[in-house]
């Protein structure tokens, strides 16, 4: 999802500790609301939490954890193969720093705006790519994960469906996934366009149907109406609670959220994926999943994680901020607003809270 380094910065963190934890509104739901479709979890970059993200052993954890949906966000390669990473700058979570043969191979592009100093895969073919190990990319937070850095290859898609139907079948229980494509109008506009190649891969691992164990998502929106066109797999519309998407469609998310937007988005998803800051106003829900469930889109918010630094206040446990807050109860609040899934950096958790959830108040299902 859209989070940069620059947030996890040392001098950052050091504020938060001396700022504090203050509490906000703690006032409690007093009934529960109707979800349109039994709650996934979406194992945000594999079992990120624990282990280097957008890596088969990320994927491998969640999967064990329970987790009902993997999510890699894709990339090309300079020979146009789609392969798992945040973002197509792999400075931070590959070691491609160390590797002198390609010092020369970095650079400095414009991407949706912004100035970024960097590798890129689209410079590096696959076995090119294939000789980098990954790492993990926010070490200040997550220094048990880098325990892990320099042990696994940067993964394909092909290898991540594989992945999944191999678990699905050996663990009888499907397991879905549900790619991004990052930065679909850059790639377009250098030659080196997403979709096609997608939809080629899916089509040959059988998965061009409604039903397909897939969601496509994107905070473009012009690449998901292309989408609408060419496949019937499920498409979700990420929005973010700041600015708008990159490809100008539309000038800002929060025109997107309102009913009419909504119903706007309805003609060509199945699904919105909010920032989960949309859902809720401290614990108490907006109206955001009322409204998408009128247009008939289910809604899946980004991102839950354990960190205090990423918990609202209100679940903060001290002041530490790589020290775990109240990720569940967060979770098991969203889950009472009427969320039908919810990606988390920490499946486990996530499973725990959702059947805790599911028992306590069967969601209703529109399947």
């Amino acid at each position: 999802m859209m989070d940069h380094l620059s947030k996890f910065r040392l001098a950052v963190i050091a504020s938060l500790l001396v700022s504090g934890c203050a509490k906000g509104q703690t006032d409690p739901m007093t009934s529960a609301r109707p979800s349109l479709s039994p709650p996934i979890v979406i194992a945000h970059r594999g079992a990120s939490g624990l282990r280097p993200e957008h890596t088969l052993a990320a994927y491998e954890l969640a999967i064990e954890q329970g987790a009902d949906v993997i999510e890699p966000d894709l990339v090309p390669t300079k020979d146009d193969v789609l392969v798992a990473r945040h973002e197509n700058d792999i400075s931070d979570t590959t070691d491609v720093a160390d590797h002198p043969e390609f010092a020369g191979r970095r650079t400095t592009k414009k991407i949706d705006g912004k100035t970024i100093t960097g590798w890129f895969t689209e410079d590096f073919t696959l076995a090119e790519l294939k000789t980098l190990r990954a790492k993990e990319r926010v070490p200040l937070l997550r220094p048990g994960n880098t325990a892990y850095d320099g042990r696994f290859e940067v993964p394909t898609l092909a290898e991540i469906i594989a992945l999944a139907k191999r678990e699905s079948k050996a663990r009888g229980r499907t397991i879905a996934i549900y790619p991004e494509t990052k930065h679909p109008g850059y790639f377009a506009s250098i030659g080196h366009a997403i979709e096609p190649r997608l939809i080629a891969e899916l089509k040959q691992a059988g998965w061009d149907s409604a039903d397909a164990p897939v969601f496509i998502q994107s905070f473009e929106v012009d690449n998901l109406k292309a989408l609408h066109a060419l496949t019937p797999v499920r498409l979700i519309q990420l929005l973010d609670k700041e600015g708008g998407p990159a490809d100008g469609a539309v000038a800002r998310y929060a025109a997107m959220t309102t009913p009419a937007g909504l119903k706007a988005i309805a003609a060509y998803a199945w699904g919105i994926g909010p920032n989960k800051a949309m859902v809720m106003n401290g614990r108490m829900p907006t109206d955001l999943v009322r409204d998408a469930h009128a247009a008939g889109l289910r809604v899946h918010p980004w991102t839950f994680r354990a960190e205090n630094y990423f918990l609202p206040s209100t679940y903060r446990k001290g002041i530490n901020p790589r020290g775990h807050g109240d990720v569940a109860g967060e979770i098991r609040d969203q889950l009472q607003a009427g969320i039908d899934g919810f990606f988390t950096d920490f499946p486990a958790i996530g499973v725990e809270a959702r059947d805790a959830a599911r028992t306590a108040a069967p969601a209703r299902s529109a399947e």
